[in-house]
């Protein structure tokens, strides 16, 4: 029996790349798969957002791009992070599109030139004079999950500084834009959290029509009854003020089940269970009400358990809790739902 598994349900994908192109309208949907598709896998995430409608592949690298290049011949791919002259050039042979953040503008590659609009990061503050190699213009908004009223106020400003360029393709949408802010929607929308089935904005996802993609499960490998006054793990954070069952889960931090997510609640033999005590690299701890068989399964993702519940103890956003789940063979059993 493996540790745990992840599974990925590339229909749920689908069905949400087909939600996000309804609101989208007539833009493209552009799919952000950096990160390894968020650890969702981002071979199996593009051909599977592809095959329904999704233009182009957004990723921050271009070793990301190219190892999707060797995949997906023929498909836009955009470099969204900064890139060396050796890369560049790696970009060139590859056919890349690439984000330019100042006027030192690469010749012989399709360029998108990004605009500050608010974000105070990466961009121009105007727009230079543009050479044949800029295709696209492009910002980044910073509170369209938060703050409707200054991502429109980002949106006016992107759309002011790119009026006079209809021929190139303007993007300034992500999720949370492409969900909610209509006015962002210009050319094409650059989406990653939405695609998973994840909330850009905290919430469930259901409140958006989307279906999380991710799921994952383990078990129980021990149980054991503590007395009153007895402890479960490291510090002694959990101890039982009556007898008390608790059963051990083998999945950690290390795994990406983070120390700060005690508290939370996962299922057990599904019914929702309390994480005690604390969570540590390789083992967590659920409070039972009784004595269960060993390898009761549980639900660490999945099944009603969100991500975004999880974020929410952790004091965190659930991009951050499913980029750092371990998704590699050494830790966990990894299957893909191709329905």
């Amino acid at each position: 029996m493996h540790r745990s598994e992840i599974t990925i349900d590339l229909g749920a994908l689908r069905r949400n790349v087909r939600r996000l192109r309804r609101a989208l309208g007539r833009a493209e949907l552009w799919v952000v798969v950096k990160a390894d598709g968020y650890g969702h896998g981002a071979i199996d995430v593009a051909g599977a957002a592809l095959g329904e409608g999704a233009l182009a592949l957004c990723v921050a690298t271009v070793g990301e791009a190219l190892i999707l290049r060797r995949e997906f011949p023929g498909v836009r791919i955009l470099v969204m992070g900064p890139t060396s002259g050796r890369e560049i050039a790696q970009a060139r042979e590859a056919d890349l599109d690439l984000a330019v953040a100042d006027e030192a503008v690469p010749e012989g590659v399709r360029v998108h030139l990004k605009i500050d609009t608010g974000m105070g990061r990466w961009g121009l503050s105007e727009l230079p004079a543009l050479p044949v190699e800029v295709v696209g213009l492009m910002s980044h908004l910073a509170t369209a999950d938060s703050d409707p009223e200054f991502a429109r106020a980002q949106i006016e400003r992107f759309n002011e500084a790119t009026a006079d360029f209809p021929n190139l393709i303007r993007h300034i949408a992500n999720s949370a834009a492409a969900l909610r802010l209509p006015e962002s929607h210009f050319d094409a929308a650059r989406c990653g959290i939405a695609v998973y089935g994840l909330s850009p904005f905290g919430e469930a996802p259901a409140v958006d029509e989307l279906e999380p993609v991710l799921r994952w499960d383990s078990h129980v490998a021990q149980v054991r009854k503590l007395a009153s006054g007895e402890s479960t793990g490291y510090g002694r954070r959990f101890t039982a003020e009556e007898p008390t069952w608790v059963g051990i889960v083998p999945v950690g931090y290390a795994d990406g089940f983070r120390r700060d997510m005690t508290g939370t609640e996962v299922r057990v033999g599904g019914e929702r269970r309390r994480v005690v005590g604390t969570i540590s690299m390789d083992a967590l701890a659920v409070e039972l009400d009784r004595e269960l068989p060993l390898g009761t399964p549980v639900t660490l993702v999945g099944h009603g358990v969100l991500l975004e519940d999880h974020a929410r103890v952790a004091g965190t956003i659930n991009y951050e809790l499913v980029c750092g789940i371990d998704t590699s063979p050494s830790r966990a059993r990894r299957v893909v739902l191709d329905a």
